[in-house]
């Protein structure tokens, strides 16, 4: 009888304690986060879209489960956090994106391989793309 009334505290316990894990970001996700802030230094963020040019993207870089950043023609950025499994994502992967247009959207998947091993290491579903523009120095 002491046995289940022990494993029921130590459950009731631990439970209680996710929330609090799960609300402190992780050290991780701030060097991210302080990544990203350093590569949008001098933009401001405009209005959301659904879909970019594949023709006018330059590159892309992946922050740590955080978000993918697009750099176009005309020096503007896009950031997209995607709606799903933006947590695996991870700036040693490779990205392997299925477009079904000239764009490259919001509905669009991208999967991650594993640069060494080239298996699949996540899968995430594309969100909106901000765009990033700078601020005209006076």
């Amino acid at each position: 009888m002491r046995t289940p009334i022990i494993l029921s505290i130590g459950a009731a316990l631990l439970v209680a304690a996710l929330p609090a894990q799960a609300a402190a970001p992780s050290a991780l996700t701030v060097k991210a986060e302080a990544r990203l802030a350093k590569a949008l230094d001098g933009r401001v963020a405009g209005k959301p879209v659904d879909c970019i040019n594949l023709r006018d993207i330059r590159s892309s870089e992946i922050i740590d489960r955080t978000a993918i950043l697009y750099r176009t023609s005309g020096n503007k950025l896009y950031v997209n956090r995607p709606d799903i499994g933006g947590s695996s994502l991870d700036r040693d992967d490779i990205m392997v994106t299925k477009t079904y247009s000239s764009q490259l959207c919001s509905l669009d998947t991208v999967r991650l391989l594993d640069r060494g091993t080239q298996f699949q290491s996540g899968f995430v579903g594309l969100g909106k793309f901000v765009p990033y523009t700078k601020v005209a120095s006076n």
